[in-house]
């Protein structure tokens, strides 16, 4: 007589504990970290820039009884900005929420999940184009080789590089030209993985109780404030192909020197702001908001997300880019 296998008795179904998705996590971005953010009311406007040599001279003179005391002035000029609207929406049909497997499948935090983390890369994605490449900065581009010429550094990973000496030339030299003393840095994760197993930040470190090289003492070596390693990563192959899942990290093997002015205000500069439209309706936090809205000719509900924000380069001679730093 036959008996029910355990196919017939038992009906698969998705577990209500795991499921699987490519999530990158927050510390892997950078773009809401490093420049400060500059919350405005609308979407264009402008501002001031007072003339960097009037500041960093002196006219004052001697003064001789019943005489006048040396005069001086300062010039200014202006600059704009302008926060571009970034969006993406996804929408749920009411078909696809009446079959959906709760609360192992639910729509509207899978979706919201979704679009929020598109636009996150995105903000990384512009801000890697406004500030970590060549050609952007006005102090010149240092660019990593096997020997080393002018403008030119010895590759971080070659056994006869000094990391150390090469960042600590372009912190003398911004600091010479600006006055102002770059704090952060930030560098690949194949960068990092260099530093890591370094000789010049092994042999400051091997005798210290802690022997284990973290972001905090490279910066304390390096004499910043900061150490940043942007680990985020990105397919640019087409949805379908053969290659959407091959990923690669964006920042690539490249470092930036720099002056991120803490707290942004009135006569301060900064090797970069970011610029965004918290008076655009909803989005009082980081220019962004998410929204839920019934597309009935669809029969589906939509949420969007909307991001409105400038990465403005400020200062050029506020940061170093140091190219191709490891091979």
């Amino acid at each position: 007589m036959p008996t029910p296998t355990g196919g017939d008795i038992y009906v698969s179904r998705p577990l209500t504990n795991v499921s699987i998705a490519y999530f990158q996590d927050d510390q892997d971005f950078i773009a809401d970290t490093v420049f400060p953010p500059v919350p405005v009311q609308h979407q264009y406007g402008m501002y001031y820039i007072y003339n960097k040599g009037d500041w960093l001279r002196t006219n004052s003179q001697k003064r001789a009884p019943r005489t006048e005391s040396a005069g001086t002035g300062w010039r200014i000029t202006t600059d704009t900005f302008a926060t571009d609207v970034n969006a993406i929406h996804v929408d749920i049909s009411d078909q696809d929420r009446a079959n959906q497997e709760s609360p192992t499948i639910d729509l509207d935090r899978d979706g919201t999940n979704l679009i929020t983390h598109d636009i996150r890369l995105r903000r990384e994605l512009d801000w890697l184009q406004a500030y970590f490449g060549a050609g952007l900065w006005a102090n010149t581009d240092q660019t990593g080789a096997a020997t080393a010429a002018a403008d030119q550094f010895i590759q971080w990973n070659r056994t006869s590089s000094v990391p150390i000496e090469d960042i600590e030339a372009q912190r003398l030299l911004i600091g010479r030209k600006t006055g102002k003393r770059p704090n952060v840095l930030i560098i690949g994760p194949e960068v990092y993985s260099v530093f890591k197993n370094h000789p010049e930040f092994i042999e400051r470190i091997k005798y210290s109780q802690k022997a284990v090289l973290t972001l905090d003492l490279i910066a304390s070596m390096l004499d910043i404030d900061r150490v940043v390693v942007p680990n985020a990563v990105e397919t640019t192959a087409a949805e379908g192909s053969v290659n959407e899942d091959v990923t690669n990290y964006i920042y690539g093997k490249s470092a930036l020197l720099a002056y991120a002015n803490p707290s942004p205000s009135l006569m301060q500069p900064s090797a970069g702001y970011t610029f965004e439209w918290t008076g655009y309706l909803g989005a009082e936090v980081r220019g962004t908001r998410v929204k839920k809205f019934r597309m009935e000719s669809l029969a589906s509900d939509r949420v969007e997300v909307e991001s409105a924000y400038n990465f403005k380069l400020i200062s050029g001679d506020l940061a170093t880019f140091f190219k191709t730093a490891v091979q």
